[in-house]
Formats: C-alpha cells, structure tokens, sequence
C-alpha cells in the first residue's frame, strides 16, 4: 500500500486531477455513491491516437482514485454516433458509395469497408477492439442506442422546457445569419434521413413536439426517442446530466464548447463535471491530427513498432503541451519507457508516485532489467543485417552468455519491434557518408587499434581506445566530430550508440570487417 502522506504531497496529475474530482464533485459522488468519467468519441473516421488518449489518460485518473477512495468508479466511453457525416473522410475506400449519404447519421450511412452493417458501427466496432487490447475497463455506450431507446427523453423534455434559456446561451455566440436558423434540436428528415439544421417555427411542451421551418415547408416532430438528435453543445450538457457524468477530459479546442455547455447543465438542473483540458497531437508537419485526413502515426503503426505502453507513456506525459505525433518519436518513447523502468528500481515512494510507468502500469513497475536500449539495438539489427529474433539473441547472449529469453519479456518484444522499425522506417531513409581521405586513414587506424582488443574486454576499455585513436588522427579538440564521422560512414546517420559498448555486444572482430566494409 502506498503510504497517504506521499499521496498527498505527489504532484504528479492523475493525483491532482483526482483530488480536483473529489473536492469539485463531493456533493454529488456521496449522493449517488459512484464515480462516473467519460471520453468521448466521433465516429466521422478510423478512431485514432489522441482518441486511444483519453481513454488511457482517464484511465491513469481512475488508478489514482483507486489510491484515495474505495467508490467504484467507472469509465463511459461514449460514441456521438447519431451525428451527420458531414463529410467524406480521405482515408476510407469508395468513397463515391458514401456521397448520397451526407449528412445522415453514421449508424444509417453503409460501411465502406463492408464488414459492419454501418459506417458508425464499424468505427465503433474498431474502437472497442483497440481498447479492449489494452484490457481498459470502460462501458460503452452509443449515442443512437439511447436516443432511440428512450434513456435521453426525460433529459431532453428539460432541454425543451428550457429552451428560451438555453437559446439565450447559445445565441449571442452565433454569427447573424446562423442565428436567424439555430435550432438546438436537429430533426431526422422522414424522407430523406437527413439530419436537418432548421429553424423553429412553434414549440408544444405538452406534446414534446417541435414544428420547424423546412425551407417554407411545416415539419412537425416528436424530440423523444431519436426522432431529434441535438445540436453539439447542447448535446454535451445534456448527456453530463442524463448519464450524471463526474469528469470528463477534452481537447484544448473545445474548451468554448465546454464553457457553454456547463451554463447548460446549470439551467438543467446539476453542475457541470470536474474537467481538464489537454493540448491536441501534431503530425509531423505540426497540423492538427484529424480522423478524415488520416495524418500522424496510426494506432496500428505505433502498436508494430513499439509497445503498448510506449504510447501509454507518451499519453501521459505533459498532456497539456501540444506534441508532435509521427514515425520518428517511436524510438524516442521506447527508450524513454525503458529508462523509466531501470529509475524505479533505486527510487523511494514518493519518487516512484512521479515515475510514469508507475501509472501506466496501474501501479506497479516492472522488475525486468533493461539488456539495452531501443536505439542501439536498432543499430546492432543494421550492423549485423539480422533479420531474425535469434540471430539477435545469439549477440546478445556472446556478451551476457547466462541469461534467458524467458526472463526478459520486454527486451524479446523490443528485438521484434526493432526488426520492424528498422526495415520499414530507417532503411530506406539512410544516407552513408563517403569519407574522404583523411577520413578513410583515421578509420584505418581505428580498424587496426580494434585488432589488438578482444572480446573479454570491457567496453569502457574499448571506448577509451576508440578516444585515443580520435585524438592521434585530428579529432583531439573535437572529439563529437570524431563519433560523428563513425556513425556517418557506419551507421548512415549523425549520431549513433556508445561505440564501446556497441562493440562489446557485436564482436570486437565482427565490427572491424563491418568498418572496413564501410569504407570501401
């Protein structure tokens, strides 16, 4: 058990979020005797990353609940899948097929992928699979389920009991001309399906009937029952109150919508939930990821290059810093993880409440030692043009002759992972250097220097060798020019491992032809 008074200095944020919970929510928690979070999810595109995030970010604040109350606690993971396809996403096939159905709600609009009997139910369907790999404990629930069930009609009798309120609310955040239209309820056209944004023309409470402007035409419909939907920040003020929701995370672009909808849920009758707002992930080029551009590192990439918890990590981390979400960070995040791993050993408790791996592993980090990191190993895969997990293994072992695969679980996954990374992303990208020759005469001597080591050596003795072989051939006042042109010409790439240690794992003789076939 983690001791209460390191619970209450750590300032790590699942902990300060919460404590926020708790203190913000109190009233309401020991009413219901639950703690209710929720994500949630647009079902326009393939779910993605930063959907992945919130999820395991409130995931982390439920492991810190679990650490200050005995309340159950639970995850809604909520899918808007009754909204309108407003339009057609860049990464789907057949794209021409979904054109008629714009602007229909994505439970009625045909899976393109044709596995699902909708394109919501697919992406809900992805979505589920995805986290369920990761063993999150959530509910899910959707978004038409409930509409069309019913569980939303008492919840929206409020809304239009209240409707000159919540129109006063919204209105002034309008431009003239979406003023003169806005509606915060969105019929389903009877004969087109088409989730319509019109004008009211007369309101019967009594009834729970609306009659509305269609272009000059009366459409009159029922609210209850999915035979309205709501328009987006009504919606999320009314789902806070139906579901009684306790917290919820969001992005850092909809903290306008997240202002409004808690003067909403205010005129409905409870306060708005504990929030936090996070920064948005960048791809590459620093745009915004989206689900219909498709842009950044998909779930599916990250999952073939590195662990799990990997990305677990990079979602904990800084949550309110915009950061850049590509390819390239793989490595980054991996040895990150791993360093994470091999600092919990000597840490004390309170030190270890700030280690993220503590949270991304639930509480507890693993005990594994760390064989090597990601990046080297990606390196020793180049050098020994391995392309097989036990040819890996095999250099492993020259240097640690005692240890078993068994034992080390996560360096395993690591060697698959490497192989992967290194083939699909590194390879093609390397750019050797041809070193001139003063250049080619420094590496000679480097060449002849490691024919009087061995394998029995230690790397350090080996890498101060490698020293003094750069300070002898015109490095001595710049000794990083030195490595720099090791791993330019060896490794196609300005920087590269600790060459002593490298050696020591691929073979003091293995690495003199390697440098040799390099400089030819």
């Amino acid at each position: 058990m983690i001791d209460k008074a390191n619970i209450e200095k750590t300032n790590a944020w699942p902990f300060v979020e919460a404590k926020k919970i708790l203190r913000e929510r109190k009233k309401n928690i020991d009413k219901k005797g639950k703690i209710i979070l929720q994500t949630g999810y647009g079902p326009s595109g393939l779910p993605h990353i930063g959907t992945f995030g919130e999820v395991a970010r409130t995931s982390m604040i439920v492991n810190a609940l679990n650490h200050l109350t005995d309340l159950p606690k639970e995850i809604i993971t909520f899918s808007d899948d009754m909204d309108g396809l407003r339009k057609i996403p860049d990464n789907v096939p057949q794209k021409e097929k979904l054109k008629k159905y714009l602007h229909k709600p994505l439970t009625i609009v045909p899976d393109p992928f044709e596995k699902y009997s909708s394109f919501g139910e697919h992406n809900n369907e992805m979505l589920k699979k995805f986290l369920n790999q990761f063993n999150f404990k959530y509910n899910f629930k959707s978004s038409t389920e409930l509409y069309k069930s019913g569980y939303f009609n008492d919840a929206l009798k409020l809304v239009l009991n209240n409707y000159k309120e919540i129109m006063n609310i919204i209105i002034p955040t309008l431009g003239k001309e979406r003023q003169k239209t806005y509606s915060p309820f969105l019929p389903i056209c009877p004969n087109t399906g088409v989730v319509l944004e019109i004008p009211v023309s007369k309101i019967d409470e009594k009834k729970s009937k609306i009659i509305f402007d269609n272009n000059g035409e009366k459409l009159e419909k029922s609210i209850l029952d999915g035979h309205c939907k709501l328009q987006w920040k009504v919606d999320w003020a009314m789902r806070w109150y139906a579901l009684d929701v306790d917290f919820e995370m969001y992005g850092k672009d909809l903290i306008e919508s997240a202002i409004l909808s808690s003067k909403i849920i205010k005129i409905l009758g409870k306060t708005n939930p504990s929030s936090f707002a996070y920064e948005l992930f960048l791809d590459e080029k620093g745009e915004k990821i989206s689900k219909s551009k498709g842009n950044g590192i998909t779930i599916d990439e990250w999952l073939n290059y590195a662990s799990p918890e990997s990305l677990s990590l990079f979602m904990y981390q800084n949550p309110k810093r915009a950061k850049k979400l590509y390819r390239e960070i793989v490595p980054k995040a991996m040895d990150e993880y791993l360093d994470f791993i091999e600092k919990g050993k000597s840490q004390n408790e309170l030190q270890i409440l700030l280690n993220p791996v503590w949270h991304v592993h639930n509480g507890t980090i693993p005990k594994e030692n760390i064989i090597m990191t990601f990046s080297m190993l990606l390196n020793l895969v180049e050098a020994s043009n391995a392309n097989s997990k036990e040819l890996l293994w095999k250099f492993v072992k020259k240097y640690k002759p005692n240890i078993q695969d068994k034992d080390y679980p996560i360096f395993d996954n690591l060697i698959d992972y490497a192989i992967k990374y290194f083939n699909d992303v590194i390879k093609k990208n390397k750019k050797y250097k041809k070193p001139n020759l003063e250049e080619k005469k420094s590496l000679e001597a480097l060449v002849a220097v490691l024919k009087e080591c061995n394998d029995e050596m230690q790397p350090e003795e080996i890498q101060t060798k490698i020293y003094t072989v750069g300070k002898e051939n015109g490095y001595k006042e710049n000794l990083r020019d030195w490595f720099r042109l090791i791993y330019e010409v060896v490794f196609g790439d300005e920087n590269g491992p600790r060459m002593g240690f490298f050696i020591s794992f691929f073979g003091v003789k293995e690495t003199q032809e390697l440098i040799k076939d390099k400089i030819k």
